[in-house]
């Protein structure tokens, strides 16, 4: 049966169907983390036995020192995944992650949905973060988690041109909306098991800010990553997502 529009146009049931197959494909390929459609990004390696611990929305003043000091004590090199506006407010923390050895990526200047906004902001999005996050930490920026995990062919390329490794993720939760660590760690568990089953490192994520403001209280989050690291420590290697890409 056809279906009629605003404005008096009218198409078939089978341009209709059509159109909802496109849209859904546009869904997945802008928003499923394994999805290569639009362009490659790295999500894991085939290397079951480690685990890249990411940490995104930071750097937050409320959260962040603390989970240095655990990954300090655990000896671990986590990737974080930084927000430009808040790296340039919180200079001195941003300084200080990098310092202390972890890897600092590029999560774009306001965390923004980059599927769907203009390309002329979605460089300067990348640009001014990448060219913050350098000017503060003193070294280049080779990695880029778009926000939500939001993009189009156009993000990826823009990322490509501008020097970085776009990054994805098979490990997450909801970590910012749960209510027990334990509950966090024990779902992350289970799919670092898939992920092992089928002969795959994991990328984590989990998060140590909020986007839509400093000093977001990610206490949970953090209660949870101690979890991990005390219960893969002896089993698995913790790397940074830059090990992946030798």
């Amino acid at each position: 049966m056809p279906t009629s529009f605003a404005g008096g146009i009218t198409i078939g049931s089978g341009a209709v169907a059509a159109l909802g197959l496109a849209a859904g494909a546009f869904a997945y390929a802008s928003r499923w983390p394994a999805s290569q459609i639009f362009g490659r990004t790295l999500v894991a390696p085939r290397r079951p036995g480690e685990l890249a611990l990411t940490f995104d929305d930071g750097p937050n003043p409320a959260c962040t020192p603390r989970l240095l000091d655990i990954l300090a004590r655990h000896e671990v090199r986590a990737t974080f995944f930084l927000v430009g506006w808040f790296a340039q407010q919180e200079s001195g923390l941003a300084r200080s992650i990098a310092a202390a050895g972890h890897l600092v990526g590029n999560h774009s200047w306001s965390h923004p949905d980059l599927s769907i906004i203009a390309a002329r902001r979605i460089r300067d999005e990348l640009a001014r973060t990448k060219d913050t996050l350098e000017q503060i930490t003193g070294n280049p920026v080779r990695f880029f988690r778009p926000p939500h995990g939001a993009r189009r062919p156009y993000v990826l390329r823009v990322a490509r041109e501008l020097g970085m490794t776009p990054v994805m993720w098979n490990a997450m939760t909801r970590d910012w909306s749960e209510h027990n660590p334990d509950r966090i760690a024990a779902r992350l568990a289970r799919k670092i098991g898939a992920n092992q089953r089928r002969g795959y490192a994991s990328n984590i994520v989990l998060h140590d800010g909020g986007h839509l403001a400093l000093n977001t209280d990610r206490g949970l989050s953090i209660a949870a990553a101690e979890n991990l690291l005390a219960r893969y420590a002896h089993t698995h290697k913790f790397v940074t997502v830059d090990d992946w890409t030798c």
